[in-house]
């Protein structure tokens, strides 16, 4: 009887141990879903909900609920948990990291651009990252893959596949030209020396393609990358500046071929051979990386006063500006990151929003430009058009009321997107296709 009390003692207690722990686990579980479930409601509210371009997608008939992938973002509460599985919370920060992609143990998650609602305009590639146009590829953010990490795997990989179909032509200037100097294009060049390739790498501007137009001290990178001929770079965190010099201290170690300044102007294909004209000459080449931004040029406001001098459409060097009047048009990351680092500088900064509320920032910008509105380090002009620039000032409406207001100013900086090289990929004869949630990334 003794050793039946004994045992029933111990089921009792091993029973009681187990409820308690499913008892505290259930009730952990319903309060994240809470907390996700208000998460998620406040991103409809403010319009983060909806993805714009790229974002992840859970597969819930796979998803075994570990949230590797929730603790694998860097950007935090792009994905959150709720019934035991992943969800996405804010899809419209998500950047592309491609981290909860990588740290998913049973590949539930895929990488999608666009929404069955919501088309994405991208040039037609194939796994291979090749166009249409057969030995004509597409790499990095032209092709929906714009972080850094990312752009520069896909430049290195669309050599890879280039190096397998080319046919080398002695008689051509290049066996590969590649189309920019930013993260892609650069993987790309490092690709090509290694394949031991004939290439020449154009850039219209400067070394880093969108990178260099970043402010100097703007953190643009937050997971470690891997470059040919280097291996592994253990960045987490860096500016523009110093990635921009590891960038130009490669080019110098490996002699990297490439023309600064050059805008490539038209692109012919003529019996298997690629003209490549320039604004300063022209190339011929058995293939073609093109490894541009999306944005392409900057998009203007088109407004009378806009073609002044003191008109800027990015911010290089705010530590040298001090003690001026500047407007800052636009409502994304770049313009409020842009205020915030002139406002540091000492200048008297506005800045100029056509919507009520800002939406789709990262929440650290949020944050940060809700403070400096607080405390007076940048006026909020929201819900506002500029309507004119004078040489001493600029003038902007109400959208609300329709009422003019004329501000003393200095210095104009205009953050409203950029056009899409549409024109030039479509002359080219390259195929463009609207996106509705197709998978760029996918096990």
């Amino acid at each position: 009887m003794e050793v039946f009390l004994e045992e029933l003692g111990a089921y009792l207690f091993a029973l009681l141990l187990i409820g308690g722990v499913l008892f505290f686990y259930i009730r952990r579980l319903r309060s994240v879903n809470r907390e996700t479930a208000s998460k998620i409601l406040k991103a409809k509210e403010t319009g983060l909900y909806e993805p714009v371009s790229l974002h992840p997608y859970v597969d819930h008939d796979t998803c075994i609920g570990t949230s590797a992938c929730i603790d694998a973002c860097p950007e935090k509460d792009i994905l959150g948990f709720s019934r035991g599985k992943a969800v996405t919370v804010n899809a419209s920060r998500c950047v592309g990291h491609g981290a909860c992609f990588h740290a998913c143990p049973v590949q539930a998650i895929s990488l999608l651009i666009g929404t069955e609602k919501r088309g994405v305009e991208l040039p037609h590639v194939s796994q291979e990252f090749e166009t249409n146009i057969p030995m004509l590829y597409i790499a990095g953010e032209l092709g929906g893959m714009g972080l850094i990490k990312n752009a520069i795997e896909q430049g290195k990989q669309a050599i890879d596949y280039l190096a397998k179909k080319l046919k080398k032509d002695h008689h051509t200037d290049a066996d590969v030209i590649i189309v920019g100097a930013g993260p892609a294009g650069i993987g790309a060049s490092l690709n090509a020396v290694k394949h031991g390739l004939r290439y020449l790498t154009l850039e219209q501007d400067t070394i880093g393609g969108t990178v260099s137009s970043f402010p100097r001290a703007k953190l643009v990178m937050t997971s470690p990358m891997e470059l040919p001929l280097l291996g592994k770079v253990k960045f987490t965190e860096t500016s523009k500046t110093e990635l921009i010099s590891l960038w130009k201290e490669l080019i110098s170690k490996f002699s990297i071929n490439i023309h600064e300044q050059e805008k490539v102007e038209e692109i012919k294909k003529i019996d298997d051979i690629f003209h490549v004209r320039t604004n300063k000459q022209q190339y011929r080449s058995s293939a073609v990386l093109l490894a541009i931004g999306r944005r392409g040029t900057p998009r203007k406001m088109g407004v009378p006063g806009e073609e002044l001098e003191k008109v800027y459409y990015r911010l290089l060097e705010p530590e040298l500006i001090h003690d001026q009047d500047i407007l800052v048009v636009g409502g994304g990351d770049s313009a409020i990151e842009s205020a915030l680092l002139l406002a540091d500088e000492g200048n008297r900064v506005s800045l100029s929003y056509r919507s009520e509320s800002f939406s789709r920032l990262k929440p650290q910008n949020a944050e940060k430009i809700k403070k400096a509105s607080e405390t007076g380090a940048v006026k909020l002009l929201m819900n506002s058009s500029v309507t004119e620039i004078t040489k001493d000032a600029a003038t902007l409406k109400d959208n609300g009321t329709g009422t003019a207001e004329q501000i003393k100013n200095d210095l104009v900086y205009v953050f409203i997107g950029g056009e899409l090289p549409t024109a030039f990929l479509e002359k080219i004869g390259v195929q463009i296709t609207k996106k509705f949630g197709e998978a760029i990334l996918k096990h």
